[in-house]
């Protein structure tokens, strides 16, 4: 065997194995961008829910009104608790 068919030998070799190795990089790529456009759609579809369930303004009012009432009779209990 002479050198220029080991040569050529060794470079079909190397192309193969580069070959091999370029196409798993490719298909991993793909593979990865498949994932990145579903969980793009997963990440849009909860932005779209956490939008739609904000606390509306006048919900928020009353809930804090409640609470309010709530402290000031609180509030009074210890006053009259103070003065014993």
């Amino acid at each position: 065997m002479d050198t220029q068919t080991l040569i050529n030998i060794l470079f079909t070799v190397a192309g193969a194995m580069g070959g091999w190795i370029l196409n798993n990089l490719k298909t991993s790529i793909e593979s990865l961008q498949k994932a990145d456009i579903s969980l793009a759609d997963k990440v849009q579809h909860i932005e779209v829910l956490v939008a739609g369930t904000y606390v509306k303004r006048d919900d928020l009012d009353k809930v804090t009104s409640v609470v309010h009432q709530r402290f000031d009779k609180i509030e009074e209990k210890l006053d009259k608790l103070a003065e014993k």
